[in-house]
C-alpha cells in the first residue's frame, strides 16, 4: 500500500521521509519516549535515520505497519503513530507526542482519525492499544480515543529486553459509528 497522508483541523498525518530526521531524533531525546516505548535508549542519530529513510516507507509497502507523523500545519512535528497489523483485521496503535505538544489533545485526535482510516481503508476491524502499566499519559490518550480498557496482561510486553505487565484496550468501528468489515457477536447476544 502507498503511504497516505490524513488531515484533522489542527493537523497533518503522514509518513515520515527524510526530511523529518531532525525533528525525529530531537523529540526521541525526551527521556519519557525512551523510558516508555520500544524505541533504543540512547536514542542516536542514526536510528532516526534509518527510521525516516527506509522504515516507515519499507511498512508501508509491505503492509505490516502504517506509520504516521503528526505535523502541525506550519510542519513542526507534534508526534509519531503506528498501526502495526497483528493478525488479520487487528492493528496495534502505538505513539508518542513531542514533549513540548503534550497536553493540547493531539495525539488523542491523531489517533481517532489514523483509527478511522484503519476501519474504512484497511479492513481492520480492532484497533488495540497496550501500554505499561503506569503510563497514564498513554491511557489518558487511549481513554479520550474512545478505546475500552479491557484488563491488565501480565509480562505481556517486553521493553528493552525486560517483560513487563500492560494495560489493554481496543477500539472498535461501532466506537467511532462505522460498520465492521467482519460480522461480530458479542459475548452474551
Amino acid at each position: 500500500m502507498d503511504p497516505v497522508t490524513l488531515t484533522t483541523a489542527r493537523l497533518v498525518l503522514r509518513t515520515v521521509g527524510p526530511q523529518d530526521t531532525d525533528a525525529v531524533h530531537a523529540a526521541c531525546q525526551d527521556p519519557d519516549i525512551q523510558r516508555w516505548t520500544t524505541i533504543p535508549s540512547p536514542y542516536l542519530y542514526e536510528h532516526a535515520e534509518s527510521f525516516t529513510e527506509h522504515l516507515a516507507a519499507d511498512s508501508w509497502a509491505n503492509g505490516s505497519m502504517f506509520t504516521f507523523a503528526a505535523f502541525l500545519p506550519a510542519g513542526t512535528l507534534v508526534g509519531m503513530l503506528g498501526l502495526t497489523m497483528r493478525s488479520l483485521g487487528t492493528a496495534e496503535v502505538g505513539y508518542w507526542t513531542a514533549k513540548e505538544h503534550r497536553g493540547n489533545g493531539y495525539t488523542t485526535e491523531a489517533v481517532r482519525t489514523a483509527a478511522h482510516w484503519a476501519f474504512t481503508r484497511a479492513s481492520v476491524d480492532r484497533v488495540e492499544w497496550r501500554a505499561e502499566v503506569g503510563n497514564t499519559a498513554s491511557r489518558t490518550v487511549a481513554e479520550r480515543a474512545g478505546f475500552t480498557i479491557e484488563g491488565t496482561l501480565r509480562s505481556a510486553i517486553n521493553n528493552k529486553g525486560v517483560r513487563r505487565d500492560c494495560w489493554v484496550g481496543s477500539l472498535l468501528p461501532s466506537d467511532l459509528g462505522l460498520p465492521s468489515t467482519a460480522p461480530y457477536l458479542p459475548a452474551g447476544s
